[in-house]
Order: C-alpha cells, then sequence, then structure tokens
C-alpha cells in the first residue's frame, strides 16, 4: 500500500492510509488476528455475516424494483 505525501502535508497523507486500510478490511483482520476465536464463534460470526450479507442484497434489489424508497440523499458538509 503506497500513499504520497503532497507538500509535507503528512497529517492528510494519514487520513488517505487510514481510509485505504480501512477499504481492504485491514483492521477487521487485525482485530481478528489479535486473540483466538472459537470455531464455534467462528461459525456463528461467519453466519450473521451471511444473513448481513443476503438482507442487503434482498433491501438493494426491492429498492431497485421500487418497492422500497431509495437511500436517504447525503448532505454536503459545509467546509
Amino acid at each position: 500500500m503506497q500513499v504520497i505525501v503532497r507538500e509535507n502535508n503528512v497529517e492528510q497523507a494519514l487520513r488517505v492510509l487510514k481510509k485505504k486500510m480501512q477499504r481492504e478490511g485491514l483492521f477487521r483482520e487485525m482485530r481478528a488476528r489479535s486473540a483466538y476465536e472459537k470455531p464455534s464463534e467462528k461459525r456463528a460470526r461467519e453466519k450473521a455475516d451471511a444473513i448481513r450479507r443476503a438482507r442487503k442484497l434482498a433491501r438493494k434489489k426491492m429498492q431497485r424494483e421500487g418497492l422500497l424508497p431509495g437511500p436517504k440523499a447525503k448532505t454536503p458538509r459545509g467546509r
């Protein structure tokens, strides 16, 4: 993973790096590897993740078909 530091702006480069690490799932993997996870806990977590993904997919499908209202529009931040 590589981040370019522009104009010696290290804070901005750190924000970009953290965002890239978040997208890659690095923080989640580090948390998972920090301690042993019992096989039963792993199965329960994976099952819950699968259910969450299936519900999200079904919700998006219903939104496309017009059965549910679409997602809320994000308001731009004032800077």
